[in-house]
């Protein structure tokens, strides 16, 4: 079983919301036996409301459909809080997993999900509107959807900050 983030303080119940799904791949394997090939589909799906809401899972089965709903299944209990501030995130950000690296940044309002494949795939669901980012490293679907989750995980509001620290929000952006 895959190690989950162990940052549990931004955890949803997966109850309290309505969510979509996203397929981000769908992939037949094949296993080697004696009497032939035997085929199964894995499938990644990342879940969410579009209000800042995010979590992905793995699903394997000998049927798409089958693969498809165990997947959402395990999307539902890694379901992250991302905090997102006029249709953006609050500030810059990097994630890693494994060899798969990703950078976000924060953009204008009007500029729209600038991302690639698998990362757009978790921005769009988890409601960002306007961000940009960089994939680097291993393009492999996988590393890249939880480097973004990673990154997401890490991000806090302006509030939590200046709580953090036991200053005031006016002290917090003035100095």
């Amino acid at each position: 079983m895959a190690k989950r983030n162990s940052n549990n303080k931004s955890r949803v119940k997966p109850a309290e919301t309505e969510l979509k799904e996203k397929l981000v791949q769908l992939n037949r394997v094949a296993k080697v036996t004696k009497g032939g090939r035997t085929f199964s589909f894995a499938a990644i799906v990342v879940v969410g409301d579009g209000k800042g809401t995010v979590g992905h899972g793995l699903g394997k089965a000998r049927d798409v459909s089958e693969a498809i709903s165990k997947a959402v299944d395990d999307a539902k209990k890694s379901l992250i809080k991302v905090p997102i501030h006029n249709g953006t995130i609050p500030h810059e950000v990097k994630g890693r997993y494994k060899a798969g690296k990703v950078f976000i940044k924060p953009a204008a309002d009007g500029t729209g999900v600038i991302a690639g494949g698998a990362m757009r795939n978790v921005l769009e669901i988890a409601g960002v509107q306007n961000v940009l980012s960089k994939s680097q490293g291993s393009s492999n679907p996988h590393n890249v959807v939880k480097a973004t989750i990673d990154a997401l995980s890490q991000l806090r509001d302006p509030r939590t900050v200046a709580k953090d620290r036991r200053i005031s929000m006016d002290k917090l952006f003035n100095g």
